[in-house]
């Protein structure tokens, strides 16, 4: 009894040593920072290093005295985040363990076997499988079940704990034990794991009368490569009259890049995009220092919602300078800049050092994260507090809220039953089936199901007891909790039990009634099976209506040239 506790003295002892060491470290730390970056901080120097002793000593304290063991990776990890959350989404603080996924959103590079996956259940699935890959040179399709990865079962993991064990070095090799979901067939297969490169541009071709459109779907590093050879190729093909650049749905990434996707299009010397922050060395005014690839080809970009960081910085650059007429809706607002820093031991610090500002003057961030409410809430910019600027052309644009289009195109609202069908996984599941029953179809573009296949997938949906609920039905039911709150159900059974059976003889033909949309999300999904990633999106293009407003815009030059002239 004794020597146990000798030996759990020594070792309170060896943490306090060790805490103390890291305290002086620490504290060390802070002074270099100070000195380092000069008198600036200096002001503040004494609230950082009392704030880190602090730290430092809740930590030693908590280390030695809390009941239960702690991992002290994890434990500064949380405070880390916790601290990181009260500035903004977009600083983050990666661990070494995680620098590989930093880097596959900087490169669209990493080592595994080429395929998304998807949770159903308790399984993990193939979603799809990239063309080339790993995955795909061993045959495996979108459906496939994940059962085993290594010898491991991998059931009840979640889609980040099977990519991690999926992932490794490009060239080692990953075990996986695979069902088949409709041949019932389980097998092992032995992959070799790649270097996985996402395309940048995952679809570019010709649409109607010589108007080229190019699919870009990140700014990872490759992306201005990737956008100057498929215009190139476009070129190529023959007379091209005009372009789509579809940044719809696309997140961002790297600045640089999107500074050398808009000198394509605009003289070089141009103004594109200027960078303000803390650090006043750090700010910078970006202009085009390459030749131009075409300053007169007549150019929409595409945007929505999802298109954000970079994205805004194409979209609202070229509309600045009146280089693009911008179709679709109002963008993200994302405005800020970020730069990743080094950390002790390979971590790194993704930090927010810089707001941008396209050539007008405007700053599209549409929240101001160092104003919270009294809950900790943060809240867009309200339009009157938006800030008119000018382009090029003398046309009003605004700050503090995306980049708004210059013709606006609503998005495609489904009806609730068509997001039922795809949200529970139907649509997917019956392309899946289609392709396992039809050897080939026809291209993305000209695919179309017959009404045999249409009728087939009704049954298919039946089969699996397909269930959804109306914005009428939810209305209905609250209908129902008030007449009995208020003491008039009983006076209105009968009317209210007319309205539901009516209710549920309507809802019965929906499946029929928006066959369209529910026949173009299969068509769609179909068509990946069969063409992958490009024929996804190629079939996607066919109803997409602001595809089609862009090839009316394009066709129609003096509407192209009165959209770019007039002021608002």
């Amino acid at each position: 009894m004794n020597v146990l506790y000798k030996i759990r003295v020594n070792r309170k002892d060896m943490k306090k040593k060790l805490l103390k060491a890291v305290r002086a470290s620490v504290l060390g730390i802070a002074l270099i920072f100070v000195v380092t970056i000069g008198s600036a901080f200096q002001g503040s120097y004494f609230e950082i290093s009392k704030q880190l002793d602090i730290f430092t000593t809740l930590f030693q304290e908590l280390n030695t005295y809390y009941v239960d063991d702690i991992e002290p990776g994890d434990l500064v990890k949380t405070g880390i985040d916790a601290m990181l959350e009260s500035l903004d989404p977009y600083t983050n603080y990666i661990p070494e363990s995680q620098i590989e996924d930093f880097r596959f959103q900087t490169t669209g590079e990493y080592g595994g076997i080429g395929a998304m996956i998807r949770k159903r259940e308790d399984y993990v699935v193939i979603a799809e499988p990239y063309l080339g890959f790993p995955a795909d040179k061993a045959g495996l399709k979108a459906g496939d079940v994940l059962l085993e990865v290594d010898g491991k079962s991998v059931t009840g993991f979640n889609t980040s704990q099977v990519s991690e064990v999926l992932k490794g070095e490009a060239g080692s090799e990953v075990k996986v034990r695979i069902r088949r979901e409709w041949t019932d067939e389980e097998f092992n297969t032995t992959l070799k794991r790649g270097k996985i490169q996402v395309d940048c541009v995952p679809y570019y071709g010709m649409l109607d009368d010589g108007v080229g459109y190019i699919k870009l779907s990140s700014f990872t590093d490759k992306a201005s490569r990737d956008v100057k050879a498929a215009f190139n190729d476009l070129k190529d093909q023959g007379d091209m009259t005009g372009l789509v650049l579809d940044l719809r749905g696309n997140p961002g990434g790297l600045l640089r890049e999107a500074v050398n996707i808009c000198n394509f299009f605009v003289p070089k010397g141009s103004e594109i995009v200027s960078t303000r922050g803390k650090v006043k060395e750090w700010d910078k005014t970006y202009r085009g220092i390459n030749d131009p690839l075409d300053t007169e080809i007549p150019l929409v970009v595409l945007v929505n919602s999802g298109s954000a960081s970079a994205s805004e910085i194409v979209s609202g650059t070229l509309q600045d300078l009146d280089r693009a007429v911008i179709i679709g809706e109002q963008t993200f607002g994302k405005g800020l800049v970020q730069q990743p820093r080094k950390l002790s031991y390979n971590a790194q610090l993704k930090v927010t050092i810089a707001k941008y500002y396209t050539p007008s003057g405007r700053c599209i961030q549409a929240i101001n994260y160092s104003e919270r409410d009294d809950s900790g809430k943060v809240k867009r910019m309200p339009d009157s507090l938006r800030t008119a600027f000018e382009t090029a052309n003398g046309r009003t644009v605004l700050d503090g809220g995306g980049v708004g289009p210059d013709v606006p195109v609503d998005p495609r609202n489904y009806h609730e039953v068509s997001r039922a069908l795809i949200s529970q996984s139907l649509v997917f599941d019956f392309a899946n089936k289609y392709y396992f029953e039809n050897d080939s179809v026809a291209g993305p573009n000209e695919f179309e199901l017959s009404d045999e296949d249409y009728e087939n997938f009704v049954a298919f949906a039946g089969e699996r007891a397909f269930e959804f609920q109306t914005d009428t039905e939810k209305k209905y039911e609250q209908l129902m909790k008030t007449a009995e709150k208020e003491k008039y159900f009983d006076a209105l059974e009968e009317e209210l039990a007319q309205i539901k059976k009516e209710l549920d003889d309507y809802k019965k033909n929906d499946i029929y009634k928006y066959r369209s949309e529910i026949e173009e999300a299969l068509r769609v999904e179909i068509a990946q099976r069969y063409y992958y990633r490009s024929g996804r999106i190629e079939a996607s293009l066919l109803q997409d209506a602001a595809r089609l407003e862009a090839i009316n815009v394009l066709k129609n030059q003096e509407q192209y040239r009165n959209i770019l002239t007039l002021a608002d």
